[in-house]
Protein backbone atom coordinates (compact mmCIF):
# COMPACT_ATOMS: atom_id res chain seq x y z
CA UNK A 1 0.00 0.00 0.00
CA UNK A 2 1.50 3.57 -1.18
CA UNK A 3 2.73 5.67 1.90
CA UNK A 4 1.00 8.60 0.64
CA UNK A 5 -1.30 10.36 2.85
CA UNK A 6 -5.06 11.00 1.91
CA UNK A 7 -6.27 13.98 2.50
CA UNK A 8 -8.63 14.53 5.62
CA UNK A 9 -11.22 16.37 3.87
CA UNK A 10 -11.31 13.62 1.53
CA UNK A 11 -15.18 14.24 0.48
CA UNK A 12 -18.81 11.39 0.68
CA UNK A 13 -20.63 11.33 -2.29
CA UNK A 14 -22.73 13.92 -0.31
CA UNK A 15 -19.61 16.03 -0.37
CA UNK A 16 -19.46 16.14 3.46
CA UNK A 17 -16.03 14.66 4.89
CA UNK A 18 -15.24 11.34 4.98
CA UNK A 19 -14.23 9.66 8.25
CA UNK A 20 -13.53 5.98 6.22
CA UNK A 21 -12.56 6.05 2.45
CA UNK A 22 -10.50 3.14 0.98
CA UNK A 23 -9.24 3.12 -2.83
CA UNK A 24 -8.50 -0.35 -4.44
CA UNK A 25 -8.33 -2.04 -1.08
CA UNK A 26 -6.80 -5.58 -2.09
CA UNK A 27 -5.41 -8.50 0.34
CA UNK A 28 -5.36 -12.52 -0.24
CA UNK A 29 -4.34 -15.62 1.09
CA UNK A 30 -1.73 -17.53 -0.91
CA UNK A 31 -3.57 -18.11 -3.96
CA UNK A 32 -7.41 -17.14 -2.52
CA UNK A 33 -8.27 -13.64 -3.15
CA UNK A 34 -10.30 -12.04 -0.26
CA UNK A 35 -10.79 -8.57 -1.22
CA UNK A 36 -10.21 -7.49 -5.06
CA UNK A 37 -10.29 -3.77 -5.16
CA UNK A 38 -12.59 -2.13 -2.20
CA UNK A 39 -13.66 1.50 -2.80
CA UNK A 40 -15.47 2.55 0.47
CA UNK A 41 -16.86 6.24 0.94
CA UNK A 42 -18.31 6.75 4.84
CA UNK A 43 -19.34 10.11 5.61
CA UNK A 44 -18.46 11.07 8.99
CA UNK A 45 -21.41 10.66 12.00
CA UNK A 46 -23.11 8.23 10.22
CA UNK A 47 -23.79 4.22 10.25
CA UNK A 48 -22.18 2.04 7.19
CA UNK A 49 -23.06 -1.65 7.01
CA UNK A 50 -21.18 -4.19 5.38
CA UNK A 51 -22.87 -6.86 4.83
CA UNK A 52 -21.59 -10.17 2.85
CA UNK A 53 -21.65 -14.35 3.64
CA UNK A 54 -19.35 -15.68 5.39
CA UNK A 55 -16.12 -16.05 4.45
CA UNK A 56 -16.49 -12.86 2.24
CA UNK A 57 -14.10 -10.35 3.74
CA UNK A 58 -16.16 -8.40 6.08
CA UNK A 59 -13.51 -9.05 9.05
CA UNK A 60 -10.90 -8.90 7.30
CA UNK A 61 -11.72 -5.25 6.11
CA UNK A 62 -12.42 -4.12 9.81
CA UNK A 63 -9.05 -5.86 10.81
CA UNK A 64 -7.17 -3.70 7.60
CA UNK A 65 -8.97 -0.58 8.49
CA UNK A 66 -7.78 -0.77 11.95
CA UNK A 67 -4.26 -1.72 11.26
CA UNK A 68 -4.19 -5.36 12.50
CA UNK A 69 -3.41 -6.62 9.47
CA UNK A 70 -1.69 -4.94 6.03
CA UNK A 71 -3.68 -4.78 3.03
CA UNK A 72 -1.67 -6.05 -0.23
CA UNK A 73 -2.42 -3.17 -2.35
CA UNK A 74 -4.48 -0.06 -2.61
CA UNK A 75 -4.99 3.08 -0.20
CA UNK A 76 -7.34 3.37 2.75
CA UNK A 77 -7.53 6.61 5.76
CA UNK A 78 -9.43 6.38 8.52
CA UNK A 79 -10.01 9.60 10.62
CA UNK A 80 -7.85 11.40 8.10
CA UNK A 81 -5.33 9.22 8.67
CA UNK A 82 -3.60 6.87 6.11
CA UNK A 83 -3.27 3.60 7.73
CA UNK A 84 0.30 2.94 6.38
CA UNK A 85 1.90 6.31 6.72
CA UNK A 86 -0.05 6.54 10.02
CA UNK A 87 -0.74 3.60 12.08
CA UNK A 88 -0.91 5.03 15.43
CA UNK A 89 -3.03 8.03 14.39
CA UNK A 90 -5.70 5.23 13.04
CA UNK A 91 -5.11 3.69 16.64
CA UNK A 92 -5.38 6.76 18.78
CA UNK A 93 -8.89 7.70 16.58
CA UNK A 94 -11.14 4.31 16.93
CA UNK A 95 -12.15 1.51 19.04
CA UNK A 96 -13.08 -1.96 17.46
CA UNK A 97 -15.58 -4.21 19.03
CA UNK A 98 -15.14 -7.83 17.70
CA UNK A 99 -17.54 -11.27 17.34
CA UNK A 100 -16.27 -12.17 20.85
CA UNK A 101 -16.40 -10.04 23.55
CA UNK A 102 -12.93 -8.73 24.81
CA UNK A 103 -12.98 -9.39 28.46
CA UNK A 104 -10.92 -10.66 31.40
CA UNK A 105 -13.06 -12.44 33.25
CA UNK A 106 -11.50 -12.92 36.05
CA UNK A 107 -11.41 -8.91 36.55
CA UNK A 108 -14.85 -6.43 37.57
CA UNK A 109 -16.57 -4.43 35.03
CA UNK A 110 -14.94 -1.65 37.10
CA UNK A 111 -11.38 -3.18 36.60
CA UNK A 112 -11.65 -4.10 32.86
CA UNK A 113 -12.51 -0.49 32.05
CA UNK A 114 -9.93 0.63 34.38
CA UNK A 115 -7.35 -1.91 32.88
CA UNK A 116 -8.15 -0.48 29.13
CA UNK A 117 -7.60 3.15 30.82
CA UNK A 118 -4.04 2.05 32.04
CA UNK A 119 -4.04 0.66 27.91
CA UNK A 120 -5.04 3.89 26.95
CA UNK A 121 -2.14 5.74 29.15
CA UNK A 122 -5.12 8.13 30.74
CA UNK A 123 -4.15 10.02 33.95
CA UNK A 124 -5.20 7.90 37.35
CA UNK A 125 -8.48 10.25 37.90
CA UNK A 126 -9.69 10.53 34.35
CA UNK A 127 -9.52 6.76 34.02
CA UNK A 128 -11.67 6.66 37.62
CA UNK A 129 -13.54 9.16 35.55
CA UNK A 130 -13.87 7.40 32.27
CA UNK A 131 -14.65 4.49 33.80
CA UNK A 132 -17.61 5.64 36.18
CA UNK A 133 -19.42 6.92 33.67
CA UNK A 134 -19.64 4.28 31.12
CA UNK A 135 -20.49 2.14 33.76
CA UNK A 136 -23.48 4.57 34.41
CA UNK A 137 -24.11 5.10 30.74
CA UNK A 138 -24.16 1.40 30.05
CA UNK A 139 -26.17 0.42 32.68
CA UNK A 140 -24.31 -1.90 34.33
CA UNK A 141 -22.67 0.25 37.28
CA UNK A 142 -24.89 -1.77 40.06
CA UNK A 143 -22.61 -4.70 39.14
CA UNK A 144 -19.48 -3.01 38.74
CA UNK A 145 -18.01 -4.92 41.03
CA UNK A 146 -18.88 -8.17 39.67
CA UNK A 147 -16.41 -10.55 37.78
CA UNK A 148 -17.13 -10.58 34.27
CA UNK A 149 -17.46 -14.14 34.21
CA UNK A 150 -21.14 -13.99 36.11
CA UNK A 151 -22.26 -11.41 33.57
CA UNK A 152 -25.25 -12.49 30.87
CA UNK A 153 -24.38 -12.43 26.67
CA UNK A 154 -25.86 -8.76 26.88
CA UNK A 155 -24.15 -7.41 29.46
CA UNK A 156 -20.90 -8.12 28.15
CA UNK A 157 -21.38 -7.04 25.13
CA UNK A 158 -22.58 -3.85 26.89
CA UNK A 159 -19.36 -3.77 28.66
CA UNK A 160 -17.16 -4.50 25.86
CA UNK A 161 -18.44 -1.47 23.77
CA UNK A 162 -17.95 0.54 27.01
CA UNK A 163 -14.52 -0.74 27.07
CA UNK A 164 -14.07 0.49 23.24
CA UNK A 165 -15.40 4.06 24.29
CA UNK A 166 -12.83 4.46 27.02
CA UNK A 167 -10.65 6.47 24.81
CA UNK A 168 -13.45 8.28 23.05
CA UNK A 169 -12.80 7.11 19.66
CA UNK A 170 -13.83 8.76 16.53
CA UNK A 171 -14.73 5.65 14.50
CA UNK A 172 -16.09 2.55 15.82
CA UNK A 173 -16.13 -0.81 14.31
CA UNK A 174 -18.38 -2.84 15.44
CA UNK A 175 -17.73 -6.41 13.97
CA UNK A 176 -21.01 -8.71 14.23
CA UNK A 177 -21.14 -7.03 17.87
CA UNK A 178 -24.72 -9.06 18.41
CA UNK A 179 -23.58 -12.33 17.29
CA UNK A 180 -25.57 -14.80 19.76
CA UNK A 181 -27.72 -12.22 22.04
CA UNK A 182 -31.40 -12.26 22.01
CA UNK A 183 -33.71 -10.10 20.67
CA UNK A 184 -34.18 -7.80 23.98
CA UNK A 185 -30.46 -7.65 23.96
CA UNK A 186 -29.67 -6.95 20.46
CA UNK A 187 -32.52 -4.37 20.85
CA UNK A 188 -30.58 -2.85 23.33
CA UNK A 189 -27.13 -2.85 21.81
CA UNK A 190 -28.98 -0.98 19.09
CA UNK A 191 -30.12 1.72 20.66
CA UNK A 192 -26.73 2.27 22.43
CA UNK A 193 -25.14 2.72 18.37
CA UNK A 194 -27.86 4.96 17.54
CA UNK A 195 -26.75 7.20 20.65
CA UNK A 196 -23.30 6.82 19.79
CA UNK A 197 -23.73 8.29 16.37
CA UNK A 198 -25.96 10.79 18.00
CA UNK A 199 -23.21 12.17 19.63
CA UNK A 200 -20.98 12.12 16.66
CA UNK A 201 -19.34 8.88 16.20
CA UNK A 202 -19.04 7.31 12.85
CA UNK A 203 -19.72 2.98 13.19
CA UNK A 204 -18.54 0.98 10.42
CA UNK A 205 -20.74 -2.40 11.48
CA UNK A 206 -20.73 -5.86 9.62
CA UNK A 207 -23.52 -8.07 10.62
CA UNK A 208 -25.13 -11.09 9.67
CA UNK A 209 -28.57 -10.17 10.90
CA UNK A 210 -30.54 -8.25 7.92
CA UNK A 211 -32.60 -6.42 10.26
CA UNK A 212 -29.75 -4.64 11.98
CA UNK A 213 -28.39 -3.30 8.85
CA UNK A 214 -31.79 -2.32 8.02
CA UNK A 215 -33.09 -0.57 11.63
CA UNK A 216 -28.99 0.98 12.24
CA UNK A 217 -27.68 1.42 8.28
CA UNK A 218 -27.70 4.97 6.75
CA UNK A 219 -25.78 3.22 3.84
CA UNK A 220 -25.20 -0.33 3.35
CA UNK A 221 -22.82 -2.30 0.96
CA UNK A 222 -22.82 -6.02 -0.35
CA UNK A 223 -19.46 -8.01 -0.24
CA UNK A 224 -19.46 -11.23 -2.73
CA UNK A 225 -16.81 -12.72 -4.36
CA UNK A 226 -14.33 -9.71 -2.66
CA UNK A 227 -15.88 -7.14 -4.50
CA UNK A 228 -18.69 -4.66 -3.36
CA UNK A 229 -21.69 -5.75 -5.99
CA UNK A 230 -24.17 -2.99 -4.75
CA UNK A 231 -24.00 -0.15 -2.48
CA UNK A 232 -26.79 2.06 -1.32
CA UNK A 233 -29.56 2.92 1.52
CA UNK A 234 -31.86 0.22 2.93
CA UNK A 235 -34.70 1.55 0.46
CA UNK A 236 -32.71 1.75 -2.98
CA UNK A 237 -30.93 -1.87 -2.35
CA UNK A 238 -34.55 -2.84 -1.99
CA UNK A 239 -35.87 -0.91 -5.02
CA UNK A 240 -33.16 -3.25 -7.44
CA UNK A 241 -34.84 -6.55 -6.57
CA UNK A 242 -37.95 -8.10 -8.17
CA UNK A 243 -41.12 -9.41 -6.74
CA UNK A 244 -42.64 -6.37 -5.72
CA UNK A 245 -46.99 -6.64 -5.70
CA UNK A 246 -50.05 -6.07 -4.36
CA UNK A 247 -52.22 -9.19 -2.64
CA UNK A 248 -55.85 -9.02 -2.81
CA UNK A 249 -58.25 -11.35 -1.29
CA UNK A 250 -61.58 -11.74 -1.52
CA UNK A 251 -64.60 -13.36 0.72
CA UNK A 252 -66.98 -13.79 -2.60
CA UNK A 253 -65.96 -16.50 -5.31
CA UNK A 254 -67.47 -14.02 -7.77
CA UNK A 255 -65.67 -11.13 -6.84
CA UNK A 256 -62.72 -13.01 -6.81
CA UNK A 257 -63.57 -14.55 -10.72
CA UNK A 258 -64.10 -10.59 -12.07
CA UNK A 259 -60.94 -9.26 -10.00
CA UNK A 260 -58.91 -11.99 -12.11
CA UNK A 261 -61.14 -10.56 -14.85
CA UNK A 262 -59.18 -7.65 -14.75
CA UNK A 263 -55.84 -8.75 -13.89
CA UNK A 264 -55.42 -11.06 -16.24
CA UNK A 265 -52.11 -11.06 -15.97
CA UNK A 266 -52.29 -11.58 -11.56
CA UNK A 267 -50.85 -15.14 -10.23
CA UNK A 268 -53.85 -16.62 -8.81
CA UNK A 269 -54.45 -18.29 -5.39
CA UNK A 270 -58.21 -19.78 -6.28
CA UNK A 271 -57.88 -21.81 -2.95
CA UNK A 272 -57.34 -18.66 -0.69
CA UNK A 273 -59.45 -16.68 -2.77
CA UNK A 274 -56.39 -14.03 -3.82
CA UNK A 275 -54.74 -12.50 -6.12
CA UNK A 276 -51.08 -11.37 -6.92
CA UNK A 277 -50.47 -8.49 -8.87
CA UNK A 278 -46.84 -7.46 -9.45
CA UNK A 279 -45.83 -4.03 -9.91
CA UNK A 280 -43.73 -0.94 -8.17
CA UNK A 281 -45.64 -0.13 -5.70
CA UNK A 282 -45.49 3.08 -5.80
CA UNK A 283 -48.39 5.57 -4.67
CA UNK A 284 -49.22 6.15 -8.32
CA UNK A 285 -49.75 2.59 -9.39
CA UNK A 286 -51.70 1.91 -6.36
CA UNK A 287 -54.17 4.44 -7.05
CA UNK A 288 -54.32 2.61 -10.86
CA UNK A 289 -55.20 -0.33 -9.41
CA UNK A 290 -57.55 1.10 -7.07
CA UNK A 291 -59.09 2.68 -10.12
CA UNK A 292 -59.66 -0.66 -11.76
CA UNK A 293 -61.21 -2.17 -8.67
CA UNK A 294 -63.25 0.74 -8.56
CA UNK A 295 -64.53 0.90 -12.60
CA UNK A 296 -65.20 -2.80 -12.72
CA UNK A 297 -66.98 -2.50 -9.27
CA UNK A 298 -65.26 -5.04 -7.49
CA UNK A 299 -64.56 -5.04 -4.21
CA UNK A 300 -61.47 -6.80 -2.09
CA UNK A 301 -61.37 -7.79 1.45
CA UNK A 302 -58.56 -7.05 2.07
CA UNK A 303 -55.03 -5.76 0.42
CA UNK A 304 -51.69 -5.79 1.44
CA UNK A 305 -48.45 -4.10 -0.38
CA UNK A 306 -45.59 -6.51 -0.43
CA UNK A 307 -41.66 -5.31 -1.35
CA UNK A 308 -38.46 -7.36 -1.14
CA UNK A 309 -36.78 -6.98 2.28
CA UNK A 310 -33.09 -7.22 2.87
CA UNK A 311 -32.94 -10.86 2.90
CA UNK A 312 -34.50 -10.49 -0.77
CA UNK A 313 -31.48 -8.87 -1.20
CA UNK A 314 -28.86 -10.42 0.24
CA UNK A 315 -30.31 -13.94 -1.56
CA UNK A 316 -29.94 -11.96 -5.22
CA UNK A 317 -26.56 -10.38 -4.72
CA UNK A 318 -25.00 -13.06 -3.23
CA UNK A 319 -26.27 -16.34 -5.10
CA UNK A 320 -24.12 -18.74 -6.21
CA UNK A 321 -26.39 -19.79 -9.02
CA UNK A 322 -26.40 -18.12 -12.87
CA UNK A 323 -29.35 -15.88 -11.83
CA UNK A 324 -27.35 -13.98 -9.29
CA UNK A 325 -24.47 -13.25 -11.99
CA UNK A 326 -25.82 -10.85 -13.92
CA UNK A 327 -25.59 -8.58 -10.28
CA UNK A 328 -22.42 -9.23 -9.72
CA UNK A 329 -20.91 -5.80 -10.50
CA UNK A 330 -20.37 -2.53 -8.65
CA UNK A 331 -23.35 -0.78 -8.75
CA UNK A 332 -23.81 2.68 -6.71
CA UNK A 333 -27.44 3.40 -6.03
CA UNK A 334 -28.50 7.18 -5.85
Amino acid sequence: MPNSVMPTSTPSMDGTPCAVSTIGLRKSYGDKVVLDGIDLHIPAGSVFALLGPNGAGKTTTVQILSTLIPADGGRAQVAGHDVTASPDGVRAAIGVTGQFAALDDLLTAEENLLLMADLLRLGKREGRSRAKELLERFEIADVAHKRAATFSGGMRRRLDLAMTLVGDPEVIFLDEPTTGLDPRSRRTMWETVRGLVAGGVTVFLTTQYLEEADQLADRIAVLDGGRIVAEGTADELKSRIPGSHVRLRFTDESEYERAAAVFPSAARDAEALALRIPGDNGIGSLRTLLDRLDDARVRAADLSVHTPDLDDVFLALTGDDGAAAPLHTKETLR
